[in-house]
């Protein structure tokens, strides 16, 4: 597979405050790559260190095996970055910026602007003040992509976009991936990037603590059982598993036996009530965290 972005070992500490601690990534051509954590976790440090924003502490960064250095404009042009946060000149129209973003090209990028514009139903003729955080956003989407990057750095990109654009947006993302274009993908949000993902990394207090591919995240073996029953206590005490909830009649349990071994094992109880659900990822989000 031809790699696109890799990262080893990065870390970066504030004095003696961790930011990051060996954070390890690769990104292969076509993928889109969810980087999963709570706000704190370091996605915004990684994502900062790797556009060369902050200094990193060590590791190593490199774009298509070549190492990533902030002076190198011929690399530059060729990665599109979406900050958390979007800035701009308040008294410039969204028409002027953009002008001056492709001032910066010597390649004709007007015509995926049009696009991109079009589809995200942007006004360029306001102001930059008077753009609501939703709209600001879109300008920073056309930015990161009218240049048609190979890679694209997106840090919690969907912010202030409302549900109907944060699909428009996703269906964006998702032709780009057909054309071969790389995507990190920062959200603290799993359900966000569950559908557009090909791999997804959780990090926590700055370090990397599970990734996996999103089909064998999807397809875990963990179950929700829910039991009604009269014989309760003699169930949890059989069962032996973790329990979610308990109200005293009815008990979820975090279930992974399997259904044959399972249907055997409550087939001597009386039952009122059986239920089984696939657990939400949210859920198993939540327990990375716990």
């Amino acid at each position: 597979m031809n790699t696109v972005l890799e990262i080893k070992n990065l870390k970066k500490y504030y004095g003696n405050n961790r930011g990051i601690e060996n954070v390890s990534l690769k990104l292969n051509k076509g993928d889109i790559y969810g980087f999963i954590g709570p706000n704190g976790a370091g996605k915004s440090t990684t994502i900062r260190t790797i556009m060369g924003l902050i200094n990193k502490t060590a590791g190593n960064i490199y774009f298509y095996d070549k190492e990533l250095n902030s002076d190198d404009i011929t690399i530059k042009e060729k990665i599109g970055y979406l900050p958390s946060e979007i800035n701009l000149y308040d008294d410039m129209t969204v028409k002027e910026i953009l002008d001056y973003h492709e001032s910066f090209y010597k390649k004709n990028i007007n015509k995926k602007r049009k696009e991109l514009s079009k589809l995200l139903k942007l006004d360029e003729n306001k102001k930059i003040e008077d753009l609501s955080l939703g709209n600001l956003k879109k300008v920073g989407i056309v930015l990161a992509m009218m240049h048609e990057p190979e890679l694209l750095i997106l840090d919690e990109p969907t912010s202030g976009l409302d549900p109907i654009m944060q699909n428009i947006f996703h269906n964006i993302l998702l032709k780009e991936k057909e054309k071969g274009t790389t995507i990190l993908y920062s959200s603290h949000v799993l359900s966000e990037v569950s559908s557009i993902c090909d791999k997804i990394g959780f990090i926590k207090d700055g370090v990397i603590i599970k990734e996996d591919l999103m089909e064998n995240i999807s397809k875990n073996n963990y179950t929700y059982l829910i039991i009604s029953s009269k014989d309760i206590d003699d169930i949890k005490n059989d069962l032996k598993l973790k329990i979610k909830s308990d109200n005293g009649s009815e008990v979820v349990f975090i279930n992974d036996i399997e259904i044959n071994v399972l249907i055997k094992k409550l087939s001597k109880y009386k039952i009122d009530k059986l239920l089984i659900e696939n657990i939400p990822l949210e859920d198993l989000f939540n327990n990375y965290y716990k």
